[in-house]
């Protein structure tokens, strides 16, 4: 397991398949704070309601200066059915194959119902301009998330 990511630690590169065709990068975002967040799985409704807050924030976070990417292990797909559905206004990326979520350290044993498995923390990561990590949510919990996000970017 990777060391965890913390604030003053440079953020993790990547480059993933996304909604629309084409790739989306950490470092092709250069100059922009970025908002890395990772989420369970399409459609659910924690990560429906957390995308939507996101979308709804969209212009606020593009004022900013701020580029919103949600990643999940969700299809490339099945992102885009996401997206259709809801009236997403946000990239989402596909890490199918888990290196991205395990180089941020988000994916995590979890306990449900007494029943261990592994999968993503929902994390939200704020990465400065330089790609330097300025703050980091960890077992987000959705209300009010969307808001301190956008608060701490506005900061930066």
């Amino acid at each position: 397991m990777s060391q965890a990511l913390e604030p003053g630690v440079p953020a993790p590169d990547f480059t993933l398949p996304r909604d629309g065709g084409g790739e989306i990068s950490l470092s092709g975002q250069r100059g922009k704070a970025v908002v890395v967040y990772f989420y369970p799985r399409d459609d659910t409704p924690g990560c429906t309601t957390e995308a939507i807050g996101f979308t709804g924030a969209a212009e606020a976070f593009a004022a900013a200066g701020a580029v919103v990417i949600g990643i999940s292990k969700d299809t490339v797909a099945k992102h885009e059915k996401f997206i259709a559905k809801h009236g997403l206004a946000l990239a989402l990326a596909s890490d199918a194959e888990g290196t991205v979520c395990e180089d941020w350290g988000v994916w995590v044993e979890k306990s449900m119902y007494g029943k261990t498995s592994m999968g993503i923390e929902r994390a939200t990561f704020l990465v400065d301009a330089e790609g330097i990590i300025a703050r980091v949510w960890r077992k987000v919990k959705v209300p009010g998330h969307v808001e301190e996000v956008l608060a701490a970017a506005r900061a930066l």
